[in-house]
């Protein structure tokens, strides 16, 4: 056999546009399906979390600052954590290591023993909507268990809190629903344009000319991914406009950061629509295993409804095998933060990893022969 021909590779590939062209279902499938069901569920979806971890910035160092990390940590929700010296607190909620941080100044410690009222900083991150309204609704509590804590029953407030949201101020809920809609969207799109592609040609029979050709598996695979890969940027192109012009998401980030994460995203999730594709052989079965496969944990495994964080370990430890749980942090941490690639350095590699690793199994599985 020879080795890889991109001539070869070409001409699946014309074969399978002419295929998507002469198919308008296809096309109105990729091109006006992403948009319309993001805009849709934009409207429709409205959020408005425990091991939350809080950065301490505590520049004080005395007992009542002590005591207050202990509330924090005694609630039950909070995970205080040392900021890391070269971040530093807001660096950590830049890159997604912590969802808050409390600043305590020097002079806390003092100024309450003297009975007086110390301020403190209690910064959150806005960006994920439904985590910032529940953290929100702690602090009361905590500032009520710090009033007993610090001042003793009938005692005045011994702190008062400044709260502030970064990266999303109001807590609009369509700018953390939206890219986490897209994600989902774009994905499942992804996933069943290619679930289609081999079993369509078992189906009708030219698998068996494609396969008495020297035409390699690698040449075949190439060749149906790049059509429907360029098809899918294109969907992505509409569901960008449609967040920044509908729903009015702001774009903090680079865009060519944004494409990279776009990219790997979609080559993972054609690459495992295109593995369902080669094992099921039937276009039907392989709909089925698209839609269990793309949609179910996507929705409720990714973070997009429940936070990753809030999750049982063996959960959380599966979610690191789904690409919409890495894309979605990737996508919000760029478009809503403004982050850039050493901030998302681990969900890059984890998409990267899962792209080759669906690409590697689909060629695995890939069978040349006529047998079932």
């Amino acid at each position: 056999m020879t080795s890889f021909s991109p001539h070869r590779a070409f001409a699946v590939a014309r074969k399978e546009v002419m295929h998507i062209l002469r198919d308008p279902f296809t096309l109105a499938l990729a091109l006006g399906l992403p948009v319309m069901l993001v805009t849709f569920f934009g409207y429709a979806i409205d959020f408005e979390v425990k091991d939350i971890r809080l950065a301490v910035y505590d520049r004080d160092g005395g007992p009542a600052a002590r005591r207050l990390k202990e509330i924090f940590s005694a609630s039950g929700y909070f995970r205080p954590v040392e900021p890391e010296a070269a971040a530093g607190p807001i660096g950590m909620l830049d890159s997604g290591r912590a969802s808050a941080a409390l600043f305590l100044e020097p002079g806390f410690s003092r100024t309450i023993k003297g009975g007086g009222e110390a301020p403190a900083q209690f910064v959150l991150d806005g960006s994920d909507n439904s985590k910032a309204a529940a953290v929100a609704g702690y602090l009361p509590g905590i500032a009520g268990a710090a009033r007993l804590r610090l001042s003793g029953p009938g005692g005045g407030e011994p702190f008062y809190a400044e709260t502030r949201f970064l990266y999303n101020h109001e807590l609009n809920s369509r700018w953390f629903t939206v890219p986490g809609l897209s994600a989902i969207i774009i994905g499942l799109l992804a996933i069943l344009l290619t679930a289609l592609t081999v079993a369509r040609e078992w189906e009708n029979g030219s698998m068996e000319l494609l396969l008495s050709t020297p035409v390699r598996p690698l040449e075949i695979m190439a060749g149906k991914l790049v059509p429907y890969g360029v098809l899918v940027l294109a969907g992505v192109v509409f569901v960008y406009l449609s967040s920044r012009l509908v729903f009015g998401v702001p774009f903090e980030g680079g865009h060519l950061l944004y494409l990279a994460a776009c990219v790997l995203f979609i080559t993972a999730a054609l690459s495992q629509g295109l593995l369902i594709s080669v094992l099921a052989r039937q276009q039907q079965v392989a709909m089925q295993f698209a839609l269990i496969t793309g949609l179910l944990p996507s929705m409720l495994l990714s973070g997009f409804i429940f936070p990753v964080e809030s999750m049982p370990r063996f959960f959380r430890a599966l979610t690191m095998l789904l690409a919409p749980r890495w894309f979605m942090a990737a996508v919000r941490g760029i478009t809503l933060k403004g982050a850039d690639l050493s901030e998302l350095s681990e969900p890059f590699l984890a998409l990267g990893l899962l792209a080759a690793g669906m690409l590697a199994l689909a060629l695995k599985k890939f069978k040349t022969d006529l047998e079932p």
